[in-house]
């Protein structure tokens, strides 16, 4: 069949008009114009990493004028991040979100947990990245299209664990809880704010001088550069490690279902035959994968890196805090000490939620040494036997010295940030 020179032009014309539409899709306020790449930026080597990164890593015309400090805590669950990230949460002058990328992860590859494939990781970072830039600029619209029912003149009842967000629970985003109580429980956040106003949450997200994030979906430091290196960011990463020995004793109390070998392998002492050991060795390959990175200090990183032990935060929490918010050049206010000193004397009991931070920090770093036997722990000790040295956690050689040798477990070690 053949087409008249005016369907012809009309095709064309379509055509432009498609391009343009998305030209401006990708200029847009989140997504600004890439120049051309600057060739000290890419090079052949780095075929790898170009798909993910593609012009994120060139030179844009677009900065981060306001000089917001952006934090990001990079953890894995159950080494302490909640506690981390409430450091954070409490200060008067951060928006804090817990866990944003939940919403990601849970869209686009539903059972991500269970898939090793690359493809799926590639996937599942690209949109990460995107979310984060959009979510530092203070863009939480962007949120909406991970957020399922898609919200409703921008209003949702859908946003994970917005309870632990304490900007997201106080004016201007909740009228009706006047001034945050500092023991204020997730659950009374939601049933006094009702739904969420994203168009209010970004208001209050612009009135603060920083922005701070927690996440347990990025693997590794690697990941993040195209963030880091981003100029119109002013991203600084805390990296929290805990000994991996302390985060499967977390994992088998908390994930009960999901633990569930390594439970029956603990109560009777027989290992079963499908335990699943990428439980724990992935934590570890993450963790040395993404350690070496930082403790190799590339120029990339340079004063934008600071690897914190939970141990250490738990063994002095006012002390640590200190380092770690002079480190990203923020001061210190007294919500933050004051929530230390309720936060880190009380015990397990006092917490009604499985993701608290109400306890006695010091005790529960080493709880894990009598709620493992020791079977699993030298099953531990040995398959993560090089990140264990590498972040100074030492070895028991029996059961004896494994509940005698308490804290000390942990070898004095001054991980200095890179500046």
């Amino acid at each position: 069949m053949q087409c008249s020179w005016k369907a012809v032009i009309l095709l064309a014309l379509a055509s432009i008009a498609i391009q343009y539409t998305a030209i401006r899709t990708f200029t847009a306020k989140s997504f600004h114009s890439c120049p051309i790449p600057n060739p000290m930026n890419c090079s052949l080597s780095q075929d790898t990493d170009a798909a993910d990164r593609l012009c994120d890593e060139s030179p844009t015309f677009t900065y981060n004028l306001s000089r917001k400090t952006h934090v990001l805590i990079l953890a894995t669950t159950r080494s302490g991040s909640s506690f981390v990230g409430q450091l954070f949460n409490q200060h008067f002058d951060v928006f804090y979100l817990f866990e944003p990328l939940y919403h990601v992860q849970y869209t686009l590859i539903p059972k991500l947990t269970q898939s090793k494939s690359t493809m799926d990781r590639r996937i599942m970072l690209g949109a990460s990245r995107d979310l984060l830039r959009s979510l530092y600029d203070c863009d939480l619209y962007f949120l909406e299209n991970y957020i399922k029912p898609q919200p409703v003149n921008h209003t949702t009842d859908r946003l994970f664990r917005r309870g632990a967000s304490k900007a997201l629970c106080s004016p201007p985003v909740c009228e009706s809880m006047g001034a945050v109580d500092l023991h204020l429980e997730e659950g009374d956040c939601v049933k006094k704010c009702g739904t969420l106003n994203l168009t209010l949450a970004t208001e209050s997200c612009r009135e603060h001088g920083h922005v701070a994030i927690k996440t347990v979906r990025v693997p590794e430091v690697s990941d993040l550069r195209a963030l880091v290196e981003d100029p119109r960011l002013n991203l600084k990463v805390i990296q929290l490690v805990r000994d991996p020995r302390g985060i499967l004793a977390s994992r088998s109390e908390t994930f009960r279902d999901t633990y569930r070998l390594w439970r029956i392998w603990d109560g009777t002492g027989r290992r079963p035959y499908n335990l699943d050991v990428t439980q724990l060795t992935t934590v570890c390959e993450d963790f040395g994968n993404s350690v070496s990175t930082g403790l190799n200090r590339p120029p990339w990183l340079k004063g934008k890196y600071m690897l914190v032990r939970y141990e250490d935060l738990a063994r002095n929490p006012m002390k640590k805090t200190e380092e770690i918010y002079d480190f990203l050049g923020i001061p210190m206010d007294s919500n933050v000490e004051r929530w230390i000193q309720n936060n880190t004397r009380g015990d397990r009991s006092s917490s009604k939620h499985k993701y608290g931070t109400v306890r006695n920090s010091a005790a529960t770093a080493e709880k894990w040494r009598f709620r493992l036997s020791y079977e699993i722990v030298a099953f531990t000790q040995h398959a993560c036997q090089q990140v264990l040295a590498q972040l100074g956690y030492k070895t028991a050689s029996s059961e004896e010295e494994l509940k005698n040798l308490s804290i000390s477990l942990v070898e004095e070690r001054d991980f200095l940030p890179f500046s």
